[in-house]
């Protein structure tokens, strides 16, 4: 089995991504590692190049500023790293993401169990996505909370926006890979970054959307969605995270929009009727 890592970035140190740390937790259990690296206005490039191991290898982009549908430049640079990768799994990680040592054999005991296995497409996470200090990670159905991020390099996907998969059966129809879970978690860290590089990231970045800016403030959340982070966070993010201490606090004042309301309401139907009712872009199989 051979498996390869992948991911694309752009002006990460300016933007506050730990992609260092992403691309050095799941090193251990791939062949190769393959990083498109755009066109940046910073350091990016040179830092990447200071990863001192064969597995990695470096490809430069620019990315098609005029592209801003929904976010399809994502889709185009995830998929020129995944087009690079020869591995028999091609594993995605974003600049913000992270896995936990402790949970490596167990991703890669999945990848040799499904490897066979032609029902099974793809390989799921249970996401934690941390908010406002690394105590602190959102629990709603308006946040993700499992996606694919392992593909068989076999199949015939691309991906929209950068963020799931379509599998091609034809090529006028798409559906969503067809997946088993790996019952590890990823560790999204991307809402721990500074304001000031989150809305700096922000202004760089929502064109792509076809969006006008909108300046982020952390406070501005349901409290009711923040809960107390118990486990203990990878190794290789123990100098890039804050010392803050106890759960992040948001604006008592704030009023709930009209989406967090109909998230709200999904939690309790939730939690009577015991679903998911979260957004998932792969099918579980049997």
């Amino acid at each position: 089995m051979k498996v390869s890592g992948f991911t694309f970035i752009k002006n990460g140190q300016i933007l506050g991504y730990p992609f260092l740390q992403s691309i050095q937790s799941i090193l251990p259990i791939v062949d190769e590692f393959v990083v498109n690296v755009g066109e940046s206005e910073d350091d990016t490039l040179e830092m990447i190049q200071s990863i001192k191991d064969k597995k990695v290898r470096i490809i430069k982009s620019k990315w098609n500023d005029g592209m801003q549908d929904r976010g399809y430049v994502y889709g185009q640079q995830k998929m020129i790293a995944q087009f690079n990768c020869t591995g028999d799994w091609a594993f995605y990680i974003e600049g913000d993401e992270v896995y936990h040592e402790n949970e490596l054999e167990k991703i890669n005991k999945s990848m040799k169990q499904h490897l066979n296995n032609p029902r099974v497409e793809a390989l799921v996470f249970d996401f934690y996505h941390f908010y406002g200090n690394s105590n602190s990670y959102l629990e709603s159905p308006g946040w993700y909370r499992s996606e694919a991020r392992i593909i068989k390099n076999s199949v015939r996907s691309y991906a929209p926006d950068g963020l799931f998969w379509v599998v091609l059966d034809s090529n006028k129809k798409g559906r969503y890979p067809r997946a088993k879970h790996t019952e590890a978690s990823c560790f999204h860290y991307g809402w721990v970054r500074s304001e000031k590089e989150m809305n700096l990231k922000i202004s760089k970045v929502q064109k792509y959307w076809g969006y006008n800016p909108v300046k982020v403030d952390y406070t501005q959340i349901d409290q009711s969605i923040i809960k107390k982070f118990k486990g203990t966070h990878p190794k290789v993010m123990k100098e890039w995270l804050n010392n803050d201490q106890g759960l992040y606090q948001a604006d008592s004042k704030y009023k709930l929009t009209k989406k967090q309301k109909k998230h709200r309401m999904m939690i309790k139907l939730e939690n009577f009727f015991g679903l998911d009712l979260s957004k998932k872009h792969y099918k579980l199989v049997k």
